[in-house]
């Protein structure tokens, strides 16, 4: 690991002011927040960040960082320094937003998730095996360098989405569900607050696939918002494939979430997918497809068809292209049973 400075300011213009200090640093070294560490102490360890600096940001108190509270217009205010599982776990979450607990509680370990943090969730990076080896090439590790993974160990990476230049994918189940949700992420730096949809917050590789987010270096998620999903809550299911039961990332990953009418009638649809690109994956137009048709699985499995077109595996991840497919209906499938969901139970 690399020598890095360590400070611990007492409130968020400490944080932005320490953030703003290295004037504009690359990516590679520049100064980050910490709260749970849970990724960014790993990627120093191995040697693939090398941040000048580091900034724990725990000791704020008083600004509604770790919280979670009504807004005004009927959603919900998630705190960055909110912990997953306290998160997953709360009972507003629960009754109200099924979907995204659900996706919580099926990430990483429950040490893990009482650790992590909202905001850093929303942070962490690619579990590519090339980007963790410093021995090997990567774009991302090393903007051009190449990428071994297209013609090499690729059996997680992405299906949608990728460029020459990257095939990796975003490691995140809370994403998935934040994107199906319409979440809205809120960020603060010393010119001031600004919010960013979460459909922008991520980027996809393109010709700079170092860079995964639209977070400048000098700002700080603050809190992410929820809009009222109340006339989801019925009907939502996350699918999480994976090579095993916990602590694994997803191979496939679906949010899906329906307002069904009695007559089973659909009238909105929200899908989204993890493990399948660089950021979590959603195309509107096949959720507006939905509308007005009968939760059927031959609708679903159209739904289906039309969020993967142009997905392509690069050999090992061939198998990613159906089984998406089919993780899509079964998503589908669930939410419109209703079960037990609405309860906030997992399924």
């Amino acid at each position: 690991m690399n020598p890095f400075a360590f400070t611990q300011p007492k409130d968020i213009d400490g944080v932005l002011a320490a953030l703003a200090a290295d004037g504009g640093a690359d990516f590679d070294t520049a100064i980050r927040p910490v709260a749970g560490g849970t990724n960014l102490f790993d990627l120093m360890k191995e040697g693939v960040m090398h941040p000048a600096a580091v900034v724990d940001i725990n000791a704020i108190s008083g600004e509604g960082l770790d919280s979670i509270d009504d807004t005004d217009d009927g959603g919900l205010r998630l705190g960055a320094l909110a912990r997953n599982a306290d998160t997953a776990y709360d009972a507003k979450v629960r009754e109200r937003y099924p979907l995204l607990s659900s996706a919580m509680l099926a990430a990483a370990s429950p040490q893990l998730r009482n650790m992590a943090t909202n905001g850093g969730n929303l942070l962490q990076r690619t579990r590519c095996v090339y980007f963790y080896d410093v021995g090997t090439p990567c774009n991302k590790r090393e903007p051009g360098t190449g990428c071994p993974a297209k013609a090499g160990v690729n059996r997680q990476l992405a299906i949608l989405g990728a460029s020459e230049k990257c095939i990796a994918t975003h490691p995140s189940d809370m994403c998935v569900a934040l994107r199906a949700l319409d979440a809205t992420v809120h960020v603060r730096s010393r010119d001031g607050a600004r919010t960013i949809p979460f459909a922008e917050f991520h980027r996809l590789p393109g010709d700079q696939p170092e860079i995964d987010t639209n977070l400048r270096p000098d700002e700080l998620i603050t809190h992410i918002t929820l809009p009222d999903a109340s006339r989801f809550a019925a009907h939502s299911a996350y699918i999480k494939v994976r090579d095993r039961l916990s602590y694994a990332f997803a191979l496939v990953s679906v949010a899906a979430a329906l307002d069904v009418d009695e007559g089973g009638t659909i009238r909105a649809a929200r899908i989204a997918l993890g493990g399948v690109a660089h950021k979590p994956w959603r195309v509107e137009e096949a959720e507006g497809a939905l509308e007005g048709k009968l939760a059927t699985d031959a609708a679903f499995k159209e739904a289906a068809t039309r969020i993967l077109q142009g997905a392509r595996g690069y050999g090992q991840n061939d198998f990613k292209v159906p089984l998406a497919h089919n993780a899509i209906v079964q998503a589908l499938q669930t939410a419109a049973k209703g079960t037990d969901y609405a309860k906030g139970e997992r399924p």
